[in-house]
């Protein structure tokens, strides 16, 4: 059976992070979308923790649905109740979190994001307990801060349960990550040495896709990921995992079987925003509007040829950097397969013409979902005519994002690139109303 898991989200105990991630209203747009499975986030914080140990009960092992008298959606100011999808399917929570490991390590200070995979909530709350009782403040943010190597927190981790994944978060981004530009590290050895044969997938970023990766030989024995890591419901699944499953082997085991065992039968597909949407694809100077390619940085001596301040080097360029394949390289062998996909909203937006946050984009979305299913279902696999019945532009759209027959203006040094379906002269005619 098809499970869609987005396995790194954040709370409302995250900073800068929207106060209604509750967990009732993270499963009612989990439904709308039709992700199946969906990270608890931020497990270390004592607070949030109690909160998920009150209201989800255990489904299967390692796996949690939203209690019955907690269902209800509980969203305060601003929020925009989850569509009424046809068909939504019920939804499991995994424990999830992500902990951010600031340290000196080879004369350098070591910024990277960890997404740590726990077994059960037992396993979760030994862990922020372990934390804690270590001298860690896990109370100030659902992404708590450490001054704990990547490779000790691994360690501590596999102490207490050896259960526990943890999968580098966002792999390439400049700041944060364990290949990152600004402060991390060459190769997974130069992080975890010894450890890093525990480190089963690596986490690409929606800056990043696979076959970006694919350009570094060394990562073709790990697995590679892909997840939100949403601040907001409504950016739920913009990357997610897809996995065959049967229904009786259910369970945080089998998830984490299919990335320990490399196993391509299981592991079906990642989905994939397209890497020029992220805002650190490309390198470039917010300040002066300015962006290039990896190698005309490499020209200019890696500064702005405006302010003369070094560029930010995004992750087309730090892949660059340390590939040994050329670019668009084969599949590899033990690769996972990946489609690439503009969210529902963006897509209803650009075919009417007005901004995500319109009111006739919100109701279209809703239509959308009333009549056809859950957003995955819409973008995946709903067949033209489904679709033409709602809105013949809508149709036309969603084909040729599944064909990648799409324009992009890539985005860089924290600047969000752009991806347009129609061009200027299409997108007048759907204006006035008229058809393709």
């Amino acid at each position: 059976m098809r499970y869609i898991a987005d396995l790194h989200i954040h709370s409302r105990y995250s900073r800068a992070c929207s106060p209604n991630l509750t967990p009732s209203n993270i499963a009612a747009w989990c439904r709308a979308k039709g992700i199946d499975i969906v990270a608890t986030a931020d497990f270390t914080h004592p607070l949030w923790l109690a909160e998920l140990e009150e209201k989800l009960e255990e489904a299967e092992p390692g796996l949690y649905r939203i209690g019955d008298k907690y269902a209800a959606e509980d969203g305060g100011k601003g929020y925009r109740p989850a569509p009424q999808a046809k068909n939504g399917r019920n939804v499991r929570f995994i424990c999830s979190t992500e902990i951010s490991c600031i340290y000196k390590k080879g004369d350098r200070t070591r910024r990277l994001h960890l997404v740590v995979l726990a077994p059960d909530l037992k396993a979760a709350r030994r862990l922020s307990e372990r934390l804690e009782a270590d001298g860690y403040n896990v109370r100030s943010d659902g992404r708590p801060i450490l001054g704990l190597p990547a490779d000790g927190l691994l360690k501590v981790c596999l102490e207490i349960d050896p259960g526990f994944m943890v999968i580098p978060a966002h792999a390439w981004t400049p700041w944060y990550s364990v290949f990152g530009s600004k402060s991390g590290f060459d190769s997974l050895e130069e992080c975890f040495g010894d450890l890093s044969k525990e480190i089963y997938a690596i986490e690409t970023g929606l800056s990043s896709d696979p076959p970006m990766n694919w350009r570094l030989s060394a990562l073709d024995s790990v697995m590679l990921v892909s997840n939100s890591d949403v601040h907001g419901l409504a950016n739920l699944g913009r990357e997610a995992n897809v996995f065959d499953i049967d229904q009786s082997e259910l369970g945080f085991k089998a998830i984490a079987d299919i990335l320990k065992k490399h196993d391509l039968k299981r592991f079906l597909y990642t989905i994939e925003f397209f890497p020029e949407e992220g805002k650190y694809h490309a390198d470039g100077c917010a300040a002066c509007g300015f962006s290039c390619l990896p190698r005309e940085t490499d020209r200019l001596g890696g500064r702005c040829p405006k302010c003369r301040k070094l560029i930010t080097r995004g992750v087309m360029g730090r892949v660059h950097s340390l590939a040994d394949r050329e670019e668009n390289p084969a599949m590899p062998k033990l690769a996972v397969p990946y489609r690439s996909i503009v969210p529902l909203e963006g897509i209803i937006a650009e075919t009417l013409g007005r901004g995500k946050a319109a009111k006739a984009v919100d109701a279209m979305y809703r239509r959308t979902l009333g009549k056809i299913g859950p957003e995955f279902d819409v973008l995946l696999d709903a067949d033209e005519p489904s679709v033409s019945a709602v809105h013949a532009p809508l149709a036309e759209a969603i084909r040729r994002v599944r064909a990648g027959q799409v324009s992009l203006c890539p985005g860089y040094d924290g600047v969000f690139g752009q991806v347009a379906i129609f061009d200027q002269k299409e997108r007048e005619r759907m204006k006035q109303g008229k058809l393709l």
